[in-house]
Protein backbone atom coordinates (compact mmCIF):
# COMPACT_ATOMS: atom_id res chain seq x y z
CA UNK A 1 0.00 0.00 0.00
CA UNK A 2 1.38 2.94 -1.31
CA UNK A 3 1.87 5.16 2.14
CA UNK A 4 2.16 8.57 0.33
CA UNK A 5 -0.85 9.32 -2.46
CA UNK A 6 0.46 10.16 -5.93
CA UNK A 7 1.04 12.85 -7.58
CA UNK A 8 -1.65 13.72 -10.42
CA UNK A 9 1.68 13.87 -13.49
CA UNK A 10 -0.52 17.26 -14.43
CA UNK A 11 -1.03 19.03 -10.66
CA UNK A 12 0.83 22.40 -11.72
CA UNK A 13 2.72 23.50 -15.18
CA UNK A 14 6.00 22.49 -13.20
CA UNK A 15 4.79 18.62 -12.51
CA UNK A 16 3.50 18.66 -16.01
CA UNK A 17 6.58 19.21 -17.80
CA UNK A 18 9.19 16.81 -15.40
CA UNK A 19 6.33 13.83 -16.30
CA UNK A 20 6.65 15.12 -19.68
CA UNK A 21 10.44 14.48 -19.51
CA UNK A 22 10.59 11.68 -17.63
CA UNK A 23 7.91 9.94 -19.87
CA UNK A 24 9.78 10.60 -23.05
CA UNK A 25 12.73 9.16 -21.45
CA UNK A 26 11.09 6.08 -20.35
CA UNK A 27 9.40 4.71 -22.90
CA UNK A 28 6.25 6.59 -22.79
CA UNK A 29 5.75 5.56 -18.79
CA UNK A 30 5.81 7.26 -15.46
CA UNK A 31 6.06 4.57 -13.02
CA UNK A 32 4.34 5.42 -9.97
CA UNK A 33 7.57 5.51 -7.84
CA UNK A 34 8.54 9.31 -9.75
CA UNK A 35 4.83 9.79 -9.24
CA UNK A 36 5.41 9.88 -5.44
CA UNK A 37 8.69 11.82 -5.63
CA UNK A 38 7.17 14.34 -7.59
CA UNK A 39 5.76 15.33 -4.32
CA UNK A 40 9.41 16.72 -4.33
CA UNK A 41 9.49 18.07 -8.01
CA UNK A 42 13.60 18.89 -7.40
CA UNK A 43 14.08 15.46 -5.77
CA UNK A 44 12.32 13.63 -8.81
CA UNK A 45 14.27 15.98 -11.44
CA UNK A 46 17.46 15.35 -9.52
CA UNK A 47 16.82 11.32 -8.81
CA UNK A 48 15.75 11.68 -13.05
CA UNK A 49 18.79 12.44 -13.70
CA UNK A 50 20.67 10.52 -11.39
CA UNK A 51 19.41 7.69 -11.88
CA UNK A 52 19.82 8.12 -15.83
CA UNK A 53 23.78 8.39 -15.18
CA UNK A 54 24.22 5.48 -13.28
CA UNK A 55 21.81 3.39 -15.80
CA UNK A 56 22.68 4.45 -19.12
CA UNK A 57 25.89 7.17 -18.43
CA UNK A 58 28.72 4.31 -17.93
CA UNK A 59 30.42 1.16 -19.61
CA UNK A 60 28.90 -1.16 -17.96
CA UNK A 61 26.64 -3.40 -20.21
CA UNK A 62 22.94 -4.72 -19.70
CA UNK A 63 23.67 -7.77 -18.50
CA UNK A 64 25.70 -6.48 -15.66
CA UNK A 65 23.28 -3.72 -14.86
CA UNK A 66 20.69 -5.95 -14.51
CA UNK A 67 22.36 -8.74 -12.89
CA UNK A 68 23.41 -6.39 -10.07
CA UNK A 69 19.95 -4.33 -10.00
CA UNK A 70 17.80 -7.78 -9.40
CA UNK A 71 20.05 -9.10 -7.11
CA UNK A 72 19.67 -5.46 -5.20
CA UNK A 73 16.41 -5.94 -5.38
CA UNK A 74 16.04 -9.43 -4.08
CA UNK A 75 17.97 -9.15 -1.17
CA UNK A 76 16.53 -5.96 -0.27
CA UNK A 77 13.00 -7.59 -0.70
CA UNK A 78 12.41 -4.55 -3.48
CA UNK A 79 9.00 -5.84 -4.90
CA UNK A 80 8.50 -3.15 -7.16
CA UNK A 81 11.98 -3.24 -8.75
CA UNK A 82 12.35 -6.79 -8.86
CA UNK A 83 9.05 -6.87 -10.80
CA UNK A 84 10.01 -3.61 -13.19
CA UNK A 85 12.82 -5.69 -14.01
CA UNK A 86 11.76 -8.95 -14.61
CA UNK A 87 9.30 -7.67 -16.85
CA UNK A 88 10.89 -4.84 -19.02
CA UNK A 89 14.68 -5.64 -19.09
CA UNK A 90 15.77 -8.92 -17.78
CA UNK A 91 15.74 -11.23 -20.78
CA UNK A 92 16.79 -8.48 -23.09
CA UNK A 93 19.61 -8.33 -21.26
CA UNK A 94 20.49 -12.22 -22.02
CA UNK A 95 19.51 -13.29 -18.44
CA UNK A 96 17.92 -16.34 -18.47
CA UNK A 97 14.78 -17.50 -16.35
CA UNK A 98 16.92 -20.10 -14.18
CA UNK A 99 19.69 -16.90 -13.51
CA UNK A 100 16.79 -14.69 -12.92
CA UNK A 101 15.40 -17.68 -10.42
CA UNK A 102 19.21 -17.63 -8.89
CA UNK A 103 18.99 -14.14 -8.16
CA UNK A 104 16.03 -14.41 -6.51
CA UNK A 105 17.34 -17.50 -4.06
CA UNK A 106 18.25 -16.41 -0.80
CA UNK A 107 21.69 -18.66 -1.20
CA UNK A 108 24.52 -16.40 -1.35
CA UNK A 109 27.11 -15.85 -4.87
CA UNK A 110 30.39 -16.69 -3.89
CA UNK A 111 33.30 -15.39 -5.90
CA UNK A 112 35.52 -18.08 -7.46
CA UNK A 113 33.33 -21.03 -6.58
CA UNK A 114 29.95 -22.83 -7.75
CA UNK A 115 29.26 -24.43 -4.30
CA UNK A 116 26.44 -26.88 -4.30
CA UNK A 117 23.44 -25.51 -3.33
CA UNK A 118 24.14 -21.73 -4.22
CA UNK A 119 22.88 -21.28 -7.70
CA UNK A 120 25.61 -19.53 -8.47
CA UNK A 121 26.73 -22.46 -11.35
CA UNK A 122 24.39 -20.53 -13.84
CA UNK A 123 26.98 -17.81 -13.48
CA UNK A 124 30.34 -17.95 -15.08
CA UNK A 125 33.65 -16.38 -12.54
CA UNK A 126 33.23 -13.08 -13.89
CA UNK A 127 29.41 -12.66 -12.49
CA UNK A 128 29.98 -15.12 -9.67
CA UNK A 129 32.58 -11.91 -8.67
CA UNK A 130 30.38 -9.73 -9.20
CA UNK A 131 27.33 -11.02 -7.30
CA UNK A 132 29.89 -11.77 -4.77
CA UNK A 133 30.38 -8.14 -4.47
CA UNK A 134 26.68 -7.01 -4.86
CA UNK A 135 26.27 -9.22 -1.57
CA UNK A 136 28.80 -7.97 0.50
CA UNK A 137 27.40 -4.18 -0.28
CA UNK A 138 23.91 -4.73 0.20
CA UNK A 139 24.52 -7.12 3.12
CA UNK A 140 27.40 -5.73 5.15
CA UNK A 141 28.05 -2.13 3.62
CA UNK A 142 32.13 -2.84 4.04
CA UNK A 143 33.11 -5.41 0.98
CA UNK A 144 35.88 -7.64 2.55
CA UNK A 145 39.33 -7.32 0.49
CA UNK A 146 38.89 -11.05 -0.98
CA UNK A 147 35.53 -10.20 -2.31
CA UNK A 148 37.28 -6.61 -3.81
CA UNK A 149 40.33 -8.73 -5.24
CA UNK A 150 38.19 -10.89 -7.08
CA UNK A 151 35.73 -8.08 -8.44
CA UNK A 152 39.22 -6.59 -9.82
CA UNK A 153 40.01 -9.02 -11.06
CA UNK A 154 37.04 -8.97 -13.86
CA UNK A 155 36.62 -5.12 -13.87
CA UNK A 156 39.00 -2.18 -14.58
CA UNK A 157 38.93 0.47 -12.18
CA UNK A 158 36.33 2.75 -14.19
CA UNK A 159 33.96 -0.49 -14.26
CA UNK A 160 34.52 -0.96 -10.71
CA UNK A 161 33.29 2.87 -9.35
CA UNK A 162 30.45 2.36 -11.79
CA UNK A 163 29.20 -1.12 -10.48
CA UNK A 164 30.03 0.50 -6.58
CA UNK A 165 27.33 3.62 -7.39
CA UNK A 166 25.02 1.19 -9.29
CA UNK A 167 24.50 -0.89 -5.88
CA UNK A 168 24.69 2.11 -3.98
CA UNK A 169 21.96 3.43 -5.62
CA UNK A 170 19.56 0.80 -6.00
CA UNK A 171 20.25 -0.11 -2.51
CA UNK A 172 18.84 3.58 -2.12
CA UNK A 173 16.10 3.02 -4.72
CA UNK A 174 15.00 0.05 -2.88
CA UNK A 175 14.88 1.53 0.45
CA UNK A 176 12.55 4.38 -0.53
CA UNK A 177 10.17 2.47 -2.05
CA UNK A 178 10.28 0.01 0.59
CA UNK A 179 9.56 2.71 3.36
CA UNK A 180 6.91 4.44 0.92
CA UNK A 181 5.15 1.33 0.83
CA UNK A 182 5.37 1.86 -2.91
CA UNK A 183 5.11 -2.14 -4.13
CA UNK A 184 2.41 -1.94 -6.79
CA UNK A 185 3.78 -1.98 -10.63
CA UNK A 186 1.70 -2.73 -13.52
CA UNK A 187 3.27 -2.50 -16.90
Amino acid sequence: MDRVPLIDENATPEIAALSAKIRGARGGQLHVFYRALLHSPGLASGWFEFNNAVRFGTRLDARVRELVIMRVAAMTGCEYVWKVHEAQYAAAAGVTPQQVAALRSPHTFQAGTTREGSRSEVFDERERALLAYVEAMTRDVAVPEGVFTEMSRHFDDRETVEVTVLVGAYNMQTRVLRALGIESWNP
